[in-house]
């Protein structure tokens, strides 16, 4: 990251090899509460991210912090202007082609997307019952993967502070399911 932020092309290269990933699953991740077909941006936002990071480089400042909690607040933000401009002009997010494609659509059918969308639903209503803390805390640990942490170390707290607020958020989705 050091050697990036002075300008070596190479590992400029290897830290944004190493930043999409992180800004996909970020992105996948928080870009599933959108309603609608704005997930197909998915991995555009996931570009935005990278060469916003890119752009960002020159003025990075280490304070400490891992430098993944600067690439998922980066992250955020794209989301939250994407989030912001979807609510404003509902329906604007699909992209017409007039080009057919080249393989058969593999994808899952109606029904299969139709049960997934249920269960996503259902998991965001149970998510929007904790407070934004414990949230975040799961979206970090459960669905971008970061280790307790690394996760400690991006919402300042310990790793075993993180074990018990992820235990305690997890037994409070459970007992919401069961109701």
């Amino acid at each position: 990251m050091h050697r990036a932020v002075d300008g070596d092309a190479q590992a400029t290269h290897d830290l944004l090899a190493r930043v999409h990933p992180l800004a996909l699953r970020y992105c996948r991740t928080r870009l599933n509460r959108l309603p609608g077909d704005a997930r197909h941006f998915v991995e555009d936002l996931a570009q935005e991210v990278c060469v916003a990071v890119l752009m960002a480089l020159p003025r990075y400042k280490d304070t400490g912090r891992p430098f993944e909690a600067f690439v998922f607040a980066i992250a955020g933000h794209k989301v939250a202007d994407l989030q912001r401009a979807a609510m404003r002009h509902p329906g604007s997010t699909a992209v017409p082609s007039d080009e057919m494609p080249e393989r058969p659509d593999d994808s899952l059918g109606p029904e299969e997307r139709a049960l997934l969308s249920d269960d996503a639903e259902w998991a965001k209503k149970l998510l929007a019952n904790l407070p934004e803390n414990q949230r975040e805390l799961l979206v970090l640990r459960v669905a971008v993967g970061l280790t307790a942490e690394e996760t400690g170390q991006m919402l300042g707290m310990s790793p075993g502070a993180v074990r018990v607020a992820q235990h305690r958020a997890l037994s409070r989705l459970r007992a919401l399911a069961e109701q």
